[in-house]
């Protein structure tokens, strides 16, 4: 019974064979279609994204000023000398003799009011004072002639020759011509007064410029009614808005925290957001001596040491407070890039310039260090991308892909 169980426990040695090859099969086409797949994925990630990993930063224009500025502010150009020009008397603007940007010289006339009116005066008492010189000649006349009438009689009274009421008569006309005499030369002084007021009403009608200056805005034109008051609803008050742009200076706004890093007679840089690429040289001219509680914040006075033709009022701008003043070289830009970038292979120094997703190798000429950065003479211009920090095995023409860190 015994045998009789164990003959029925036989393995079938062809069937157990069988499966292994099948399994041996099937192992190698999964092994063949896993391989396939990363060599696959490999390929795929060398094409789309592949490449040494790098840092760009690009290629910058710096000012060495840069590292001594103890503050910076930002403001507007305000000129000091302004004026909206207008005439003391009320009529109607007859010419216009300038326009916005015209230069004028102090006392030039701008402008003429309608003066027909005050001409007329003018000659009106002009004639008048002529009238009274010619009265003020008669009464000398009279007064000579008096004169020599009283000093006959008196002579001819101390002989006897005539009598007591001759000489008072003489007396009397000498006492009348001295008196037509005085009389005359204050209507001559009258006349002359009235013509110098006649004269003034006169000038009034011509605007003229107080100060050197250029015109900013036109505010009235010919056959406008000009008065001073401009409370007509068709009249204007300001024929003209002038401007001295030597006293141009830049207006920012200090915070109070930050007012101990300002003091008068410091040394500036002054950016113009118009003229981007320029640096002109200021100083702190003036800390106005009050805050502004809504804001907390002083306001400071920057003028210009050195005057530009295109430096005009209302341009906003920048300004650079130094701990010494900057020297004309420290003014101007330089291209540079952090000192990292730039290596040193073979007793020349190179850069990798990052382009289309590959890098090219570049040989620069370096300048001064200045602030972590090196300045590049030669070999590259500013907006282009550069490897910061590129690893030693890095080689021109080597595909990278950029990374942020």
């Amino acid at each position: 019974m015994a045998d009789e169980d164990l003959s029925g426990l036989k393995i079938e040695r062809s069937e157990r064979s069988g499966r292994k090859r099948r399994f041996r099969r099937l192992d190698k086409k999964w092994l063949l279609l896993a391989g396939a797949f990363i060599i696959a994925a490999i390929l795929a990630w060398m094409l789309l994204g592949g490449g040494t990993e790098v840092r760009a930063v690009a290629v910058s224009q710096i000012y060495p000023y840069q590292s001594y500025t103890t503050l910076n502010a930002s403001g507007y150009v305000v000129a000091q000398r302004r004026a909206a020009v207008a005439s003391k008397v009320t009529g109607q603007l007859v010419a216009l003799f300038v326009e916005e940007g015209s230069r004028i010289e102090k006392g030039q006339v701008i402008a003429r009011l309608e003066s027909r009116d005050v001409q007329a005066r003018l000659n009106q008492s002009i004639a008048n004072l002529n009238v009274a010189r010619s009265n003020l000649a008669q009464a000398k006349a009279e007064l000579q002639d008096a004169g020599k009438t009283f000093a006959r009689q008196k002579l001819l009274f101390r002989k006897g020759f005539t009598a007591r009421a001759d000489l008072d008569a003489a007396q009397a006309r000498l006492d009348k011509a001295e008196a037509a005499v005085a009389a005359a030369e204050s209507a001559v002084r009258a006349e002359e007064s009235a013509v110098s007021g006649a004269r003034v009403a006169v000038e009034y009608t011509l605007i003229r410029a107080p100060f050197d200056s250029v015109v900013l805005t036109k505010n009235a034109d010919v056959g406008d009614i000009v008065t001073p008051l401009g409370a007509a609803a068709n009249a204007k008050s300001a024929v003209v808005t002038i401007a001295d742009l030597d006293s141009l200076q830049v207006e920012a706004d200090i915070s109070e925290s930050n007012l101990g890093l300002v003091k008068k007679g410091q040394p500036c840089a002054i950016q113009l957001d118009s003229i981007p690429d320029e640096r002109f040289p200021g100083q702190v001219h003036m800390i106005v001596p009050t805050a502004d509680r809504t804001k907390a914040t002083v306001m400071t006075k920057i003028r210009f040491l050195r005057m530009d033709p295109r430096i005009l009022p209302e341009m906003s701008a920048k300004v650079a407070f130094l701990s010494r003043p900057a020297e004309e070289w420290e003014r101007k830009p330089h291209t540079a890039v952090p000192q990292g970038s730039v290596v040193s292979r073979e007793r020349r120094e190179t850069v990798f310039v990052i382009m289309d997703g590959r890098v090219e190798e570049v040989e620069v000429k370096t300048g001064n260090r200045i602030n972590g950065m090196i300045e590049i003479l030669q070999g590259l211009k500013s907006g282009e991308r550069v490897v910061a920090d590129p690893p030693a095995r890095l080689s021109g023409g080597e595909k990278v892909r950029v990374v942020e860190k």
